[in-house]
């Protein structure tokens, strides 16, 4: 059995954004790259992209240049968000967001709809990002704000990652009824599952361990088939691997026991099952000490 630990540090923090740890301060351009093959890897805006290091048209960018990453992220808002669930989740006060992204109250919110949640953003930005149609125009060259976004990337780049704790109140729901036909931890010949295999029913019902944002949901990672990753508000992650469809979508909010797949024997194996995993942050654990 392939691990998930190392394929998906590489392919979440280098492709999709940073999961279980800080995105990068610093991008170098590789062969190949544009600005908007960058915005699309590392899941920045284009716009924030280029204002962070104050570039003009034709945005032209060589092999090895050092761009600053921004400091401006944005969430996608999915069913059941409120402005003030939102900002429990990034730990911003409403009334930031809400003058971050030109909102008046009572705040409505549309589902697809990208809200900065990091930074300060310009109106009229924001305003074209919530309408669904971003705009590239030449950006202003305002030096005080790259040195602004250097200052803050460095101070991003040099603190140490939250340690979480493998001590957690609340248990997980068990996300199938099934057998467990291959253990955690060592499996034979060096190999080691950081998850359990619980053998099920084509068909049968995943539901989502606990609440939390569904911080990955396709197949582009080789041996794990359609994937499912759930990021919880306390910063604990579940991965539910081999599945036939999936239900939810990156950036969603889901409930505990909420339905978010069917089981399939997609990717590396042969017959239904789910290969499912809990991690303290980046930590694998044993899913059955914490499942009730």
């Amino acid at each position: 059995m392939r691990i998930l630990v190392t394929l998906l540090l590489t392919f979440i923090l280098n492709a999709c954004g940073s999961l279980w740890g800080e995105p990068p301060s610093e991008i170098e351009v590789g062969r190949g790259d544009t600005l908007y093959s960058i915005s699309k890897r590392y899941d920045y805006q284009l716009r924030d992209l280029i204002d962070a290091n104050n570039l003009k048209p034709p945005y032209t960018l060589k092999v090895g240049q050092i761009l600053i990453a921004p400091v401006t992220n944005y969430h996608t808002v999915a069913k059941g968000d409120t402005l003030y669930s939102i900002s429990r989740q990034y730990g911003i006060d409403v009334k930031t967001i809400a003058d971050n992204n030109g909102l008046d109250y009572p705040y409505n919110l549309v589902i697809g709809q990208k809200l900065a949640v990091r930074g300060k953003s310009n109106t009229s930005i924001a305003s074209n990002y919530n309408s669904g149609k971003p705009t590239v125009s030449a950006p202003k060259n305002n030096q005080k704000n790259v040195s602004s976004a250097q200052k803050t990337t460095t101070r991003r780049s040099t603190s140490k990652p939250t340690k979480i704790s493998k001590y957690r109140k609340t248990k997980f729901l068990w996300p199938v009824k099934g057998t467990i036909v291959s253990k955690y931890g060592t499996i034979g010949k060096g190999r080691a599952n950081d998850g359990i295999q619980i053998k099920a029913p084509r068909g049968t019902s995943v539901k989502a361990a606990d609440k939390g944002t569904v911080a990955y949901s396709g197949n582009e990672l080789k041996g794990f088939g359609n994937l499912i990753l759930i990021r919880h508000d306390d910063g604990w992650i579940t991965a539910y691997a081999h599945n036939e469809k999936l239900l939810v979508k990156k950036g969603q909010r889901v409930e505990r026991g909420e339905k978010i797949a069917t089981v399939g024997s997609t990717g590396g194996t042969n017959s239904p099952q789910l290969h499912f995993e809990i991690r303290a942050g980046k930590n694998p654990v044993n899913p059955v000490n914490y499942l009730q």
